[in-house]
């Protein structure tokens, strides 16, 4: 996986996951939270380490589902 560098030095994957349909906005998620957290721990597996949320999506909604899935 190829990584870019933020800031001063923070490394991430080039491709990053946003999770803004995960928790809001494109009606309810045929999945569930279980299936949203296994999409997140798959691209972790893959390489990806560059997630994107927002407060707005929840609030904190968002970040609840992402540090679930990916602080195990």
């Amino acid at each position: 996986m190829h990584t870019r560098t933020l800031g001063q030095g923070l490394e991430v994957s080039a491709i990053g996951l946003g999770a803004m349909s995960m928790s809001q906005s494109y009606g309810p998620n045929p999945s569930g939270r279980q299936g949203m957290i296994a999409v997140l721990r798959g691209a972790l597996e893959h390489g990806v380490t560059f997630f994107g949320t927002a407060e707005v999506y929840g609030p904190y909604v968002n970040e609840e589902l992402a540090g679930e899935a990916l602080v195990f």
